[in-house]
């Protein structure tokens, strides 16, 4: 089957500066893809260049099985895209917008009245339809924003950080809803810099200063990447406890976590005990080292590290 989108060397230069530096990878149809990294990494460039409002400065991209630097025209019809500051009409109901942006699509009143009628529900907001756009709080800007880049009913939808600046929960209702598009047969391509939400992806492709350091499931990377066990200690004094893990030789990387601290240790070094002992003999003698799961928050120091230092 050929795939939803194909990069190959994907590269994008602005003078001397390389904001995307020879990406190739693959989203195979209804998968959702997650691109994280920091804002800077090459995200939105990407994007960018795949919708063709960008072209790249050597590589090539196919996205529906369509040349994305000369058949732009052929691929916007069937995708949505979702950017990051996406231009509402404050001044048009959240049903009128809908309306508006069908029209754009070339959607006919007959064809658009009942489809923007279904993605009023899809987006949960039927009983907002006339509520003034400029009157939406941030979670229900960015709701109408997802409903724009669906009303077309695309086969492929671009989502560049669709929860950037919400509420937790608006953000977890947000991947509820592209849950339930992804069960559709819509494929996903989102980026995000919320290690929380890379979590709920298919496959995730890791970028840093432009280039895709990892791409795979979320626990695969994590497994193959991060560098040895993991542990989840509680300590008092936390601070005291924290300066005696990232001193001791077996550790390879100690932070806080919430209201406990989080270890990686390197491979055949540290156990339970040894670490526990570790902290009594640094005065932190109400201590309990836990077993614990690697993290993306490992997983993404650790490839951050590997490219600054290849020595480490």
């Amino acid at each position: 089957m050929t795939p939803a989108i194909e990069l190959r060397g994907l590269t994008k230069k602005f003078g001397d500066f390389t904001a995307v530096d020879g990406v190739t990878f693959t989203v195979a149809t209804g998968e959702v893809l997650g691109f994280l990294g920091p804002n800077g990494s090459g995200k939105t460039t990407t994007m960018r260049m795949l919708l063709g409002l960008m072209q790249p400065t050597a590589g090539s991209a196919s996205v529906l099985g369509y040349d994305a630097q000369r058949e732009t025209e052929l691929i916007r019809p069937l995708v949505g895209y979702m950017s990051q500051k996406f231009a509402l009409y404050e001044d048009l109901t959240v049903r009128e917008n809908l309306q508006f942006y069908a029209g754009v699509y070339g959607m006919l009143p007959a064809v658009h009245r009942p489809r923007v009628q279904a993605v009023l529900q899809t987006i949960g907001a039927t009983d907002h339809a006339t509520a003034m756009a400029g009157h939406l709080s941030g979670g229900w800007r960015q709701r109408l924003a997802l409903g724009i880049a669906l009303v077309h009913s695309p086969r492929l939808l671009f989502l560049d950080e669709p929860t950037s600046g919400v509420d937790p929960a608006t953000r977890r209702e947000f991947w509820d809803l592209i849950y339930a598009l992804a069960g559709q047969g819509t494929t996903i391509f989102v980026s995000t810099h919320y290690l929380d939400e890379a979590e709920h992806c298919t496959r995730l492709g890791i970028m840093h200063a432009g280039q895709l350091l990892a791409i795979g499931t979320p626990g695969a990377l994590k497994q193959m990447l991060v560098a040895g066990p993991a542990w989840e200690v509680l300590a008092n004094p936390q601070l005291t406890a924290l300066s005696a893990l990232q001193a001791h030789p077996g550790v390879h990387r100690a932070g806080l976590q919430g209201d406990r601290l989080h270890a990686v240790t390197l491979p055949g070094t540290c156990t339970a005990a040894t670490l526990q002992a570790a902290l009594v003999a640094a005065g932190c003698l109400d201590t309990e080292v836990l077993p614990a799961d690697p993290t993306l928050d490992d997983l993404f120091t650790e490839l951050a590290l590997r490219k600054t230092n290849p020595q480490a």
